[in-house]
């Protein structure tokens, strides 16, 4: 489960563009939250603070801590801007939950037992289609990543969201289809030789 995160803010006095700015100038990003049928909050947070939790690399499916005005407020990330030149957080959206409130978050793909796939030792390629899975599940209870196994696969062969075994209490986001996380793709050299051998049998 992704480790819980805690961002200390303060109350953002002034709105506007200028404001914002006067913030960025001090190594301060203006943020809001909002949600669970409470008005919006407008805070701002330490940059420097912001780009450390980010740079844990689960941090848009972690809850999130906001120690404001001597209160936590229990939240997820929902967005965080960024200057288009300098990478530098513009802004960031947090939304308010409850400890147990089911929350639908993007969780990494991590592909094990490449080892033990027929597949990948005679060279294929691993083609990853989704790198991140769409789930819905417990705030209580956001895994860190979702582990799919190569063992058995041979070239061609496909991996669906129906393939994986996902945590307890957690369901894809996506219910309308049996989508493509995966493929096992046969390099150029071998799809060559396989179809020399074709035209050998011909």
């Amino acid at each position: 489960m992704s480790d819980q995160l805690t961002l200390s803010a303060e109350l953002r006095e002034r709105a506007g563009k200028g404001a914002s700015r006067d913030l960025r100038n001090n190594g301060r990003v203006p943020a809001v939250v909002y949600g669970n049928k409470e008005e919006p909050t407008a805070i701002h947070i330490e940059e420097k603070m912001l780009m450390k939790a980010l740079h844990t690399g689960h941090f848009m499916n972690s809850i999130v801590m906001i120690e404001v005005g001597g209160k936590q407020v229990r939240t997820l990330p929902k967005d965080v801007a960024f200057h288009p030149v300098t990478d530098r957080p513009l802004h960031a959206d947090f939304l308010r939950i409850g400890e147990h409130s089911e929350v639908h978050v993007n969780v990494p793909v991590h592909f094990t037992d490449e080892d033990l796939s027929p597949g990948m030792k005679r060279g294929a390629v691993l083609n990853i289609v989704a790198h991140e899975l769409e789930l819905v599940c417990d705030a209580a209870l956001i895994p860190d990543e979702i582990s799919i196994s190569l063992k058995g696969l041979e070239v061609g062969d496909s991996i669906h969201i129906q393939d994986v075994t996902l945590p307890a209490g957690a369901r894809s986001g996506v219910t309308d289809r049996d989508f493509t996380i995966a493929t096992l793709v046969a390099p150029s050299g071998l799809k060559s030789a396989e179809g020399d051998t074709t035209k050998e049998a011909e």
